[in-house]
């Protein structure tokens, strides 16, 4: 008749020699039915005690809390009992004595299925992923059976392993031993099916839970086509912290659990391991490819695929080696499918940003010459682009570049660009700049003032390469790269030098110190005061936002100028006229001063923080110019 629990009771252990005899009548033969009835009722002695239906004590108590010595001998127990199932089954198909073990299996399989309930339910703080994976490397996971064989081989491990781990982890070892054993003995005996059930549902349960705790939850592709794209950012946030968590830890800890506990069968942990995980990670690595839909533009998106990107790249390895089952190929298969996707969509954001800066329309100049809100949005994309330089050539590998003939060799050297993805990526970065460097001359021939449109472009190119020094741009272009760039500021800054400040250096003669008669220094002494007041309040309004820049411009100005006027004052005898404020209207120091308040109010104009010193200066010296242009009819100019 059929029995439930000889399913495949028998086909992994051969019987004991001892019970391998003749089919004649013999001593041997009755020695053997003896040592067999004995194992049979030794085995009864001890699954009986334990029959939850026999006694309140079995029925409320745990075997393996309550004596870990006596739960091994149970095992052992169902371990003899097998054995001699499997002899009788051979021998005598009907025996009652096969009858009368088949019920005892049963009660000691239902014993063990309760076992391996408690033990899951009540120690799920010893099972966290993270107490697991600092489990697996302690001890192997892929030990054979032979490792309980031993009666003291299980607490040998957890003695060596107790040494080294803390209190919670020495827990875990000893949960995990017990769940192992307890699978190995209902899967040699026939009841794997309902040993794996329970694990199943009670491990998912965890993924799962675990899954959703980090933030990571299913979205469907109408949701997330419509959703604002400051919700799908946060959603991205919560699922860049998730990720390392959910690999490292999460889907870590399960395979060492579930490689552990059931590693007498290869089969079985595979379809086990996938079952468990398989949903909470599809979940997980579906999301970038969801994310990439939103159809909602922001420059902050680019930046939140690279770092989506960079999160499963870094990754990978972890990833290939925890779904390295062929049943959990789909998972990895969702992987790569999500870097694939968010490639694409850099590719093509980086691409449509490059079109952006070329299609800007503004016409309206900046007001002083200073630097371009566009130059400073581009500037501040391209850094944080720099800092994606690591992936970026395999993103960007396979987008169209640039014709090497479209970058000037004297703007950029390209000639080593073919077959290096850095190098590639160095073409790319030098590109986009040059195309935001072309934009800026369109820009600065809107300014009607020549000077302030050479002060524009010594501005933004400034910027431009301040903003290539502190970041990781600096590597790609290189500092040749830097350098040029650094010499076309000093070009337009002097540019501007000469058509800003040249008329008041004009004023005076070439040779300062050559002689001249008292009507050529009085004239000389007007062209200068209205040069230098005229180029002071046309230049008030000019901005130089860079410090160093600044100082630069100031310097080469004030030792063009004053020095030049110090000498044409003490060589022509203007002090001894310094009383004719009319004519005399300022001293070399003065020239300096005024020059010096010129610069440093250009950028804190309105701001309190300027020294009052340098604003009375500012302030005195404006209304000085004011009047001299009210009263200039009065025989003065």
């Amino acid at each position: 008749m059929p029995r439930k629990g000889m399913r495949s009771l028998w086909f992994s252990t051969k019987p004991p020699s001892s019970f391998l005899v003749s089919h004649s009548p013999s001593p041997s033969r009755r020695l053997s039915d003896a040592a067999m009835e004995r194992s049979i009722a030794a085995a009864e002695t001890m699954i009986m005690k334990w029959n939850p239906e026999a006694s309140t004590f079995a029925k409320v108590t745990s075997l393996f809390y309550e004596n870990r010595g006596e739960a091994r001998d149970f095992i052992n127990s169902v371990a003899e009992l097998h054995k001699a199932m499997h002899f009788l089954d051979k021998e005598d198909p009907q025996s009652e004595k096969l009858v009368r073990s088949q019920k005892l299996m049963e009660i000691a399989m239902k014993r063990l299925q309760k076992e391996f309930y408690q033990i899951l339910s009540m120690n799920r703080a010893y099972l966290d992923p993270e107490s697991v994976s600092a489990r697996s490397s302690l001890t192997s996971t892929r030990s054979s059976m032979s490792d309980y064989d031993d009666d003291d081989g299980s607490e040998e491990e957890i003695r060596i392993a107790g040494e080294s781990v803390t209190k919670v982890e020495q827990v875990s070892v000893a949960v995990m031993a017990d769940l192992r054993l307890i699978a190995e003995s209902m899967i040699s005996t026939g009841y794997g099916k309902e040993c794996l059930k329970i694990y199943k549902t009670m491990r998912k349960s965890i993924v799962d839970e675990g899954i959703y705790r980090l933030g990571v939850e299913r979205v469907s592709n109408s949701t997330i086509h419509k959703m604002d794209w400051e919700l799908v950012e946060m959603k991205t946030k919560n699922w860049l912290s998730a990720v390392k968590i959910a690999v490292k830890t999460l889907f870590n800890g399960e395979r060492t659990l579930c490689d552990h506990v059931f590693a007498a069968s290869d089969t079985i942990r595979e379809s086990c391991f996938a079952e468990i995980t398989k949903e909470g990670a599809q979940i997980l690595f579906g999301f970038p490819e969801l994310a990439v839909k939103n159809k909602k533009n922001s420059p902050e998106k680019v930046f939140r695929m690279l770092d989506m990107y960079t999160a499963i790249s870094e990754n990978w390895p972890e990833i290939e080696s925890i779904f390295s089952f062929e049943s959990t190929s789909a998972v990895l298969s969702q992987a790569i499918t999500a870097l694939v996707k968010l490639g694409e969509s850099v590719r093509t954001m980086v691409a449509d940003y490059e079109s952006a800066i070329q299609n800007d329309k503004s016409k309206s100049p900046v007001p002083g010459g200073g630097v371009l809100h566009l130059t400073v949005a581009v500037m501040n994309y391209l850094s944080l682009l720099g800092d994606y330089s690591n992936i970026l050539p395999d993103i960007l590998a396979y987008s169209p570049l640039p014709e090497k003939s479209s970058l000037p060799e004297s703007y950029f050297d390209s000639s080593n660009s073919n077959g290096s993805p850095k190098r590639a990526i160095s073409l790319r970065f030098a590109w986009l700049i040059l195309v935001l460097l072309c934009k800026l001359d369109s820009k600065a021939a809107h300014y009607k003032d020549v000077s302030l449109a050479y002060l524009f472009l010594a501005n933004n190119l400034q910027h431009v390469v301040d903003k290539v020094r502190k970041s990781n741009i600096k590597y790609l272009v290189g500092d040749d790269w830097i350098s040029k760039q650094e010499a076309r500021v000093k070009q337009f800054a002097s540019s501007y030098e000469g058509l800003a400040w040249g008329s008041v250096m004009e004023s005076l003669r070439r040779d300062p110190t050559a002689g001249m008669s008292a009507e050529e220094v009085k004239e000389c002494l007007r062209r200068f005061n209205r040069a230098l007041e005229q180029a002071y309040l046309k230049q008030s309004g000019c901005v130089v936002d860079d410090s160093n820049l600044r100082q630069q411009i100031k310097l080469s100005i004030t030792r063009k100028v004053v020095e030049a006027y110090r000498e044409f004052y003490h060589t022509q005898g203007v002090e001894a006229w310094k009383g004719d404020r009319h004519l005399v209207r300022f001293a070399p120091q003065d020239v300096r001063n005024y020059l010096s308040d010129l610069f440093f109010a250009t950028v804190e104009a309105g701001s309190s923080s300027l020294p009052s010193r340098l604003r009375s200066h500012r302030s005195r010296f404006v209304l000085k110019c004011t009047l001299f242009f009210l009263f200039r009819g009065r025989g003065d100019a």
